[in-house]
């Protein structure tokens, strides 16, 4: 399942069988709090350097988070970026927050250009195990060495920590000392290069085991239902999202045992090089691309989301500074681009409905871009292919007039139409294009 903002989205990117398929052929990483391997020393040495430090005014030392929506809650993200501020009082931390709910590294390795290295990153925490959990172990080692080897092609001194989650269907693997498929991938790739990684749920794992852990409950607000918890903790509200006075607390002391680890191993201060990939397929070419590269039927223009009418959709500006609309059936968009996997970063809400997509003038395919969670607009995406041959490539997408029986997705989450008006339209915002490779004229 995918984490989103305070809830959480069933993403099905593999069958139940090819799932455990997947997990049976690959070995499982024994379970470690933290292994330091070659720590941060980059990020270290700027932070004590008399040069970066002027009582706060000096050089910036730029933190990025690259995760989903556990990242994005108010949670270990910002509690660790008080820990590093207070451990250098004196430097000059800057955030950049690029967690998007929802999302794992197979999206994350096409949006770092814009949302983390745009902004040249110092030190990169990168967090997706949880919404990465039904992804293929291989295509996660591809993603997540595609983040890596951008990262250090961009800035060699840019250090990188993996960071580990939990959610409630990932206790079982680490009580029996493993960790679980998504982290155990990644732990391929920080092997390789000698990356740092923390993981923040094994006492979450530990108490859960001794059924302590209450993973759907609210926070006690008096004395007698604090009493009433005895030694429970109420973990989450929803079986995935941490309360932040609660589990993103575990997790930071968990950060804070794997802090001396980290900071004693800081001794390389040589850049990063990139020399032969773990993996010849891994994402290093993922590319993301506004959507005004690609052409659109008459009438359609690009808007500028930060100035949309709707206010929800003006907060994803940052992410997706501007869409087209669809909005009326045949219109449609198209695009040409030379390489091997090809994505739409699109916004589905109420009032989305169906595209039909034709790659290389073969069948259309149809895609619907709204789900049980479409109750509010937020940023999404699809992917139209993968694994292609690594050559020129054709791609339409077309707003159809086959509708969507909203009412029916919704009440998977027992969520009734209130309001018909809001959800009769079925529209179609792509945003941005993802490929790995380029995007031609």
């Amino acid at each position: 399942m995918r984490a989103l903002c305070f809830l959480f989205l069933p993403v099905l990117c593999l069958s139940a069988l090819a799932a455990e398929k997947a997990t049976t052929e690959f070995t499982l990483v024994d379970a470690q709090e933290c292994r330091p391997r070659n720590g941060l020393p980059h990020v270290l040495e700027k932070a004590k350097s008399t040069g970066a430090i002027v009582s706060g005014l000096g050089h910036p030392i730029k933190v990025a988070y690259l995760g989903g929506s556990i990242t994005a809650q108010a949670g270990w993200r910002t509690k660790t970026f008080a820990f590093l501020k207070k451990q250098f009082p004196e430097a000059n931390f800057q955030m950049i927050n690029a967690s998007v709910g929802g999302t794992g590294s197979d999206v994350g390795v096409f949006r770092l250009q814009q949302d983390v290295l745009a902004y040249e990153p110092d030190l990169l925490f990168v967090e997706f195990a949880v919404n990465d959990g039904e992804l293929p172990p291989q295509q996660i080692i591809r993603y997540t060495e595609g983040i890596v080897r951008q990262t250090w092609k961009a800035f060699p001194t840019c250090d990188i920590c993996f960071i580990y989650t939990i959610g409630r269907g990932h206790t079982a693997d680490l009580v029996q000392g493993k960790f679980p498929i998504s982290a155990s991938a990644m732990e391929k790739v920080a092997d390789f290069y000698g990356i740092p990684s923390i993981h923040l749920g094994l006492e979450v794992a530990r108490l859960d085991k001794e059924g302590r852990i209450l993973w759907r409950a609210p926070l006690p607000k008096t004395d007698e239902e604090k009493a009433a918890l005895g030694d429970k903790i109420a973990y989450s509200p929803d079986n995935v999202h941490p309360h932040p006075e609660t589990g993103h607390n575990m997790f930071m002391d968990a950060f804070k045992r794997a802090w001396p680890e980290i900071v004693k191993a800081s001794t390389n201060k040589e850049p990063y090089s990139l020399n032969k990939p773990l993996d010849e397929k891994n994402y290093e070419a993922a590319r993301i691309a506004p959507i005004s590269k690609a052409k659109f039927s008459p009438g359609l223009k690009c808007e500028n989301l930060a100035e949309d009418k709707d206010e929800e959709l003006r907060d994803y500006a940052r992410r997706m500074p501007t869409v087209v609309k669809l909005t009326k059936p045949g219109q449609f968009i198209s695009f040409r681009f030379k390489g091997t996997h090809v994505a739409i970063y699109d916004i589905i809400a109420p009032y989305t409905g169906k595209v039909a997509v034709t790659l290389d003038k073969g069948s259309p395919k149809i895609f619907t871009r709204f789900d049980s969670y479409s109750d509010k607009p937020r940023v999404n995406y699809f992917t139209i292919a993968a694994d292609l041959p690594d050559a020129v490539h054709e791609v339409k997408i077309e707003l159809i007039a086959e509708k969507v029986d909203k009412a029916k997705i919704l009440s998977e989450r027992k969520i009734t139409i209130d309001k018909p008006q809001v959800y009769a339209p079925h529209y179609f915002y792509p945003g941005s294009l993802l490929v790995k490779g380029e995007i031609l004229p």
